[in-house]
C-alpha cells in the first residue's frame, strides 16, 4: 500500500476507500507514510499509508 500512497503530494484529491461519507479530500502533506488529508465532511485526518491505500480522484 505504501507504494500507491507514495505518489500523493499536497494539493492532490483523494478518497478514503472505507469512509466514502467523508467526501473528496485534499492532501495537505505526505511525510514518512503519514498522509494528512483535509476532508470536507470529516475535517483534517492523518492516515497511516501502511494500512490504508487512498484512492486518487481525477475529476471532482
Amino acid at each position: 500500500m505504501e507504494n500507491l500512497n507514495a505518489i500523493l503530494a499536497p494539493g492532490m484529491l483523494v478518497r478514503h476507500p472505507d469512509c466514502a461519507e467523508w467526501g473528496v479530500g485534499q492532501v495537505q502533506s505526505n511525510i514518512a507514510g503519514r498522509i494528512t488529508v483535509n476532508f470536507p465532511d470529516a475535517g483534517k485526518m492523518v492516515i497511516d499509508g501502511a494500512h490504508v491505500a487512498l484512492e486518487l480522484v481525477h475529476d471532482a
